[in-house]
């Protein structure tokens, strides 16, 4: 049984449908009739990498700040409601 050598063209096009296109590796290596070894390896070889955005930590944490006075607001009517639906019932 030969072994057959696909093109940097070929592979490229297969990280590009992994990358770009967003399939799961396993479903183009089905597809294409490639392992999903091979298609992990050439990811590590034709993919380009992607810049990491630097992470604003004080918009990061305003935002979780902000989440979290909400969410407690919310807890604490529903504590309230809950101790008034439980004097009402009794």
């Amino acid at each position: 049984m030969g072994t057959s050598n696909p093109s940097d063209e070929f592979k490229r096009d297969a990280v590009h449908q992994i990358t770009v296109r967003g399939y799961p590796v396993r479903e183009v290596s089905q597809r294409l009739g490639v392992s999903t070894h091979s298609l992990c390896k050439w990811l590590k070889l034709f993919a380009e990498p992607s810049p990491k955005p630097g992470v604003d930590h004080e918009a990061e944490n305003r935002r979780l700040k902000r989440e979290l006075a909400r969410v407690t607001e919310e807890r604490d009517i529903l504590k309230k409601a809950t101790a008034y639906f439980a004097r009402e019932s009794q």
